[in-house]
Parts: C-alpha cells; sequence; structure tokens
C-alpha cells in the first residue's frame, strides 16, 4: 500500500468521524411553546349561530374579528355583538369592546364597555352598562362583580356585584346599591 492509499484512507476516516462529531453535537430544533401557538382559524366580518345541546339557539354572535385558539378551542373577539334570546323568542343585544368564548360555549365573557339592552318590543325597555360581564346561555344567566347601571325609564339603579336570570327576569345586587325614581308626570 503507497502512503498516498493511506493518507486518503486517513483522510476519509477523518471527515466521517468529524461529521458524526457535528452530527452528534448539533443543536435540538427549538420547540414552539403552546402559549405562542397561532390560532387555528381567524374570521373577519362574520355572523355565527352557536347552538345547545337540544339544537335550538343559545347565542347569535356578529363581529369583525374571532380567533380560535388550537390549544383549548376558547374564541377571542373584537367589538362582539351578541343576541341572545330569550323565551318569548326576542333578543337581548349585548355589545363590549372584547369577548371571549370557552369551548363548549357555556360562558361568554365580555370587558369593556359592555352594553345590554333588552329587546326592542319589551314593554320597559331596560339599558344595562359594566366594565365586564361573564353570560352563560344555557343557564339563561349573567353576573359580574363590577358596578352595574340598569336605566329603565323613570329609574336608575345602580349597584356592585350582579346577578341576573333572563328566564325569570330577576336581578340581584350584592352592595353598594343606589336607586334613582323620577317619577312620571300626570
Amino acid at each position: 500500500m503507497s502512503w498516498r492509499h493511506a493518507l486518503f484512507v486517513l483522510l476519509a476516516l477523518g471527515a466521517v468521524l468529524s461529521g458524526w462529531a457535528v452530527w452528534k453535537h448539533r443543536r435540538p430544533p427549538e420547540r414552539v411553546v403552546a402559549g405562542d401557538a397561532r390560532p387555528d382559524y381567524v374570521l373577519h366580518d362574520f355572523e355565527l349561530i352557536a347552538l345547545d345541546k337540544q339544537g335550538k339557539e343559545s347565542f347569535t354572535l356578529r363581529a369583525p374579528n374571532l380567533s380560535r385558539s388550537p390549544d383549548d378551542e376558547t374564541m377571542t373577539l373584537t367589538t362582539p355583538l351578541f343576541l341572545l334570546p330569550n323565551p318569548d323568542g326576542d333578543y337581548w343585544e349585548v355589545r363590549a369592546k372584547r369577548g371571549w368564548v370557552g369551548a363548549d360555549h357555556s360562558e361568554i365573557r365580555l370587558e369593556g364597555e359592555v352594553k345590554a339592552e333588552s329587546p326592542a318590543d319589551a314593554l320597559r325597555p331596560v339599558t344595562m352598562n359594566t366594565d365586564r360581564l361573564s353570560v352563560f346561555p344555557d343557564k339563561n344567566e349573567a353576573r359580574t362583580d363590577a358596578v352595574v347601571t340598569i336605566v329603565q325609564p323613570g329609574s336608575i339603579l345602580r349597584g356592585r356585584g350582579f346577578t341576573v336570570s333572563t328566564t325569570t327576569k330577576r336581578y340581584v345586587f350584592r352592595s353598594e346599591v343606589q336607586f334613582t325614581h323620577a317619577p312620571t308626570p300626570r
């Protein structure tokens, strides 16, 4: 064997060993953190009708932007308008700056200038304002620990901590309740 063949074998062996060493000591690929995941879909200027377990309308949602998280299947919303049906077939309109819908649609969280208005043909129209509100469509219930102001013709009711049932039309304030009544002229 000539010295050229020996040198070739040594160089080839050195190349194989250095390639193996580089491959063995390479950095593992960076993992994507679940919280950094992109939404699995985004909707723009849409209307969505969510159904309950019996196939009846739970709520209708209109918004300029919805993003769905693939990790927990929740949805975040920009300036949502929720139409919540009551047992009479009429709709409450609930608006906010931001919204969140749980994966099973059993809870809706609204934040920022939340405004709820009773159906247009209600005998006594009601407007409710607060900073945040959690709505539970399956239970026909909404609640918050924030300050709520309810305006009806001739009266303003304000308090902290609030629960309402749209079925029974009964609401409860927890504290700091103030009532202003303006009598109607005869």
